[in-house]
């Protein structure tokens, strides 16, 4: 097969050829939405091989010609609740040990907290952008976990942890205020760039200033300071 076929279903009836550097496994049983997504991910925007699949049999046949996928991400939008957590936990076990990741439009909080018990390495809200999403698939591949910044807030309501009052002394420029912004909406430093007409290295060296002035060490971290 040729190597540049990289998106796979599992409804064409063949198997595309394993690689060194495995793959990921999409699985969505709507159809448009799962190619749609797989061709935002697909190489070479994020480096990956995706294979897409309608559910988690068709995905465990595949892995058990091709070997286990890097990642698996399991877009639960046409699921009940129940009915997604259960196919969470299946999924988990069946797909062992690649990490699974749930991409949801469900963001309560209870939701979250119960998706993440299970052992999954993100919960990806539908909302935020597909460089977010490489980012978190990113990390799960790492090792990492992901979990948006507006559960980690949520978690604090939930917890009855009152927020510290900024620092007085913090103040931004106008292009930083710009900035700290679009940093508390969760966006990428590619897509600051293209909204504020920067270079993306200008956009770099403001998030350093701005999480300097908070005292922050992350862009989570950022988002959770800002939002208070």
């Amino acid at each position: 097969m040729h190597e540049e076929r990289i998106a796979w279903s599992a409804s064409e009836g063949e198997l595309p050829v394993a690689t060194d550097s495995g793959y990921l496994a999409l699985i969505d049983r709507r159809m448009l939405e799962r190619e749609c997504l797989a061709h935002s991910l697909k190489f070479p925007r994020s480096g990956w091989r995706v294979l897409t699949f309608s559910n988690v049999q068709d995905c465990k046949n595949a892995a058990d010609n091709l070997g286990s996928p890097l990642v698996v991400v399991f877009n639960t939008g046409s699921y009940a609740k129940e009915d997604a957590i259960n196919a969470v936990a299946e999924m988990i076990a069946i797909m062992a040990p690649a990490s699974v990741l749930v991409l949801s439009e469900v963001q309560d909080i209870n939701t979250v907290l119960e998706v993440i018990a299970l052992g999954v390495k993100g919960y990806i809200p539908s909302s935020v952008s597909i460089d977010i999403c490489i980012q978190a698939i990113s990390l799960a591949i790492a090792g990492g976990r992901f979990i948006p910044a507006s559960s980690v807030l949520a978690v604090r309501e939930y917890l009855g942890v009152a927020p510290q009052s900024p620092a007085s002394e913090t103040r931004f420029t106008n292009r930083q205020t710009a900035i700290a912004e679009a940093l508390r909406c969760g966006k990428a430093n590619k897509d600051i760039a293209s909204e504020l007409h920067l270079c993306e290295s200008t956009v770099k060296v403001h998030v350093r200033n701005v999480m300097r002035k908070l005292g922050a060490s992350n862009r989570t971290e950022v988002a959770c300071k800002l939002t208070r």
